[in-house]
């Protein structure tokens, strides 16, 4: 597997903040805020559409972990925590990954889009949805 996220595990290549048995977090080559870190199952998923909810439940709890150290440890007002998942998304490397990027209220840069989809819907998306969930997800 030729696996970028994969060959930092297996080399331990990446500035490590913390390595576990199921999910690790480490620092990025060029981060976009003093504390920047990627949060990664520490097996190959590739995106959240294959990734198992145990995988992906343990990997959000380091997320949440990381976000509230940012805001003891380093100051932070905030976190913004970014994904991408599949082709049509942007995704860089193809191996499960979560930005959480620390955040101040003058830190003079904003990580939110700017612009809307111009992608087209036939119907109505959240009725769509609302009745997809409704047939498949049990709360």
């Amino acid at each position: 597997m030729d696996c970028t996220f994969c060959h930092l595990i297996r080399d331990d290549a990446a500035r490590w903040v913390t390595r576990g048995p199921v999910a690790s977090a480490f620092a990025p080559l060029n981060p976009l805020a003093p504390g920047h870190t990627l949060v990664i199952p520490t097996s190959h998923w590739a995106d959240i559409f294959d990734t198992p909810p145990e995988v992906l439940a343990h990997t959000m709890a380091l997320v949440q972990h990381l976000a509230r150290e940012m805001r003891t440890g380093l100051k932070a007002t905030g976190v913004n925590i970014l994904n991408a998942s599949g082709p049509g998304s942007e995704q860089s490397v193809p191996h499960l990954h979560f930005h959480v990027v620390p955040r101040w209220t003058d830190d003079g840069f904003s990580t939110w889009p700017t612009q809307q989809s111009r992608h087209q819907i036939i119907g109505d998306p959240v009725t769509q949805l609302a009745n997809a969930m409704a047939a498949t997800y049990a709360t």
